[in-house]
């Protein structure tokens, strides 16, 4: 009960932040039932973001955010798309496809944390390049309709929830935590419709 007080508090404090969590819940909501409206949502949320994370000193999750405002005009046209042309179907990748995103997202992470350590004043280079190259594949991923996006996002909210919490941003990293819960049933639900959609 502690922790909500605090949240609610820190929310109040901040009515940017909290405009920023409610739109970024809702963004994880609609996209949950696959409704594109959801990525309106998230390009509201994620434009705050760009201001808050680089107040919080970290960079990437500044670039990140950036992307998915980005991304969220290519989502909404991607799912219209689908809709429209493949009935909303749902896809998955092969293991050597998720190997090998994995590998490139550590090989990418590694190069910009020493760029990120040696030329700017970020807090957690390492886990800031990991949770941001994760990220922008598993938004890509959402636009793609492929069910393992869930995944890739599990793991980089959990190391989210961790920053955000260091650096401060108390509701941000609820809001984050939030997602963890949401992404579980997410990849239910979704992979629940890939079963039951046409061969």
């Amino acid at each position: 009960m502690a922790v909500v007080s605090q949240v609610l508090d820190a929310l109040r404090a901040n009515a940017l932040e909290a405009v920023a969590v409610v739109s970024g819940l809702t963004y994880v909501l609609l996209i949950l039932r696959r409704n594109r409206w959801g990525w309106v949502a998230g390009a509201i949320s994620s434009t705050i973001y760009v201001v808050i994370a680089a107040r919080a000193r970290l960079p990437m999750q500044s670039v990140l955010q950036a992307y998915y405002v980005v991304m969220a005009v290519y989502g909404w046209i991607s799912w219209t798309r689908n809709a429209t042309e493949q009935e909303g179907r749902i896809f998955r990748w092969p293991l050597r496809r998720h190997l090998l995103a994995i590998a490139l997202i550590l090989a990418v992470s590694l190069l910009s944390a020493r760029v990120l350590a040696a030329e700017t004043h970020a807090a957690w280079p390492l886990l800031d390049s990991v949770t941001t190259w994760t990220s922008f594949l598993a938004t890509w991923l959402v636009a793609r309709s492929v069910l393992e996006n869930w995944c890739y996002w599990i793991a980089a909210d959990v190391i989210m929830v961790f920053l955000f919490l260091r650096q401060g941003y108390v509701p941000t990293a609820g809001l984050f935590a939030s997602y963890i819960i949401v992404a579980m049933f997410g990849f239910r639900a979704w992979l629940r419709r890939y079963r039951q959609q046409r061969p």
